[in-house]
């Protein structure tokens, strides 16, 4: 006698297993449906005003293009005029002595400053709020200012030169004194950061150490070399990472004071890119140059990253 089978069912405990993740599945493509929707706008600002203009930028630099009329593919001309352009070669030796002057005082003189600031005595937040100001005051508007101060013919520099009997000098519009003026201005509101960032790092020094090297005998400048210098080691490189790009990337006290004058002897390579561009009307050579900046600056970034890399791991085979 033949029996037909019967259907499968599930007991309802295996049913509610079953369901679970199910509901768990549409649980967890809700949330991320929430999430994108959330950050979309986010991700669109990005593409839109980072990643596409890269790209289109990297493509404008094989063209000969003035945005206005159709320009025409060139292919690597750009770079090979960029070879052989005095102009970009003096901006290049302006930037790399602008970055060369202005990337180790600054550093110097935060890590100078915020040893001396870190200390208890008195009234010592005002005079940490009184080194930081200058950092938050428009590069513009530096420049405003010190073309007031240092102006040849009505400026208090000279005025204050001419009571102590020294000849007037002619400072932004020197060739010779330009340049070095602009990195003084720089340092005037750049130091600020590097001696905020380096009192944190201060904080982190361990003061057990100190102690135990000063009952060792161990003086200040022993202190300093040998504990507090190896420990500021991560925060010294992030800062000259970011002092350097800060460096090869100067423009808009460029544009207030000089213009790339007097004679092209402040002219730096974002300022030559930007003549270029909206001067020139060549926007495909100046996006060459662009290109040639943001190389640099990807292989600044690349050393000091393994430069940082070997150093965490020779420390490692010390301890």
């Amino acid at each position: 006698m033949s029996q037909t089978p019967r259907a499968l069912t599930l007991a309802p405990a295996d049913r509610i297993k079953v369901a679970r993740p199910r509901a768990s599945r549409r649980r967890a493509r809700r949330e991320s449906a929430t999430a994108w929707a959330f950050i979309s706008p986010s991700v669109i600002v990005i593409l839109g005003l980072s990643i596409v203009p890269v790209i289109w930028s990297l493509l404008l630099s094989f063209r000969a293009d003035d945005l206005v009329t159709p320009g025409r593919w060139v292919g690597l001309d750009n770079y090979r005029a960029l070879a052989q352009d005095p102009n970009f070669h003096t901006a290049v030796g302006n930037t790399l002595l602008y970055a060369a002057l202005y990337v180790p005082l600054s550093l110097v003189g935060g890590l100078a400053l915020a040893l001396a600031l870190n200390r208890r005595i008195k009234f010592i937040g005002i005079y940490r709020t009184l080194i930081f100001i200058p950092f938050v005051v428009s590069a513009a508007a530096q420049g405003v200012l010190f073309s007031f101060i240092l102006d040849p013919e009505f400026g208090v520099a000279n005025s204050l030169l001419h009571k102590l009997g020294i000849s007037p000098q002619g400072f932004l519009s020197d060739p010779g004194q330009a340049l070095y003026l602009l990195v003084i201005i720089s340092l005037w509101s750049g130091v600020g950061f590097c001696v905020i960032v380096y009192l944190a790092a201060l904080q982190d020094v361990p003061p057990e150490l100190v102690e135990s090297a000063r009952l060792d005998g161990a003086g200040r400048w022993m202190v300093l070399r040998h504990i507090t210098l190896p420990t500021l080691t991560p925060v010294t490189v992030f800062l000259l990472l970011w002092q350097l790009i800060a460096a090869l990337q100067v423009f808009d006290l460029v544009y207030v004071t000089t213009k790339g004058g007097p004679l092209g002897s402040t002219t730096v390579i974002v300022y030559f890119v930007w003549e270029q561009a909206f001067q020139m009307f060549t926007a495909g050579y100046g996006a060459s140059a662009a290109y040639v900046l943001a190389l640099a600056l990807l292989l600044a970034g690349a050393v000091l990253h393994l430069y940082r890399r070997s150093h965490n791991r020779t420390e490692g085979v010390a301890r």
